[in-house]
């Protein structure tokens, strides 16, 4: 299930994913912050793997390939700085999609 969340330029996409689902690797420009809320999951950062568990706060770099796998029920979230608040629209933005 997804969800978005829009302020004065920011951006939160709200992602809830059963264990064993993964996000796909992909890259961003720009740094920018993910948090997750319930759950653990195997964060992917480059050639670097880190099991983080909830509550949490992590930083993604610019330029950094970077993925999620859920290793138990989790709620994640992604925070850019945008101004664009359409969903249709959004992810093209930040990711060039």
């Amino acid at each position: 299930m997804l969800a978005h969340h829009f302020s004065d330029g920011l951006y939160a996409k709200e992602a809830r994913f059963p264990a064993g689902v993964a996000i796909l690797k992909h890259t961003h420009d720009f740094s920018h912050l993910s948090i997750l809320a319930k759950g653990k999951v195997a964060v992917m950062k480059g050639d670097v793997v880190e099991i983080i568990s909830a509550p949490a706060c992590i930083e993604i770099k610019a330029g950094l390939v970077h993925g999620v796998k859920a290793i138990e029920d989790c709620v994640w979230f992604c925070i850019h700085a945008t101004d664009e608040k359409d969903e249709s629209k959004v992810d093209k933005v930040l990711m060039g999609v």
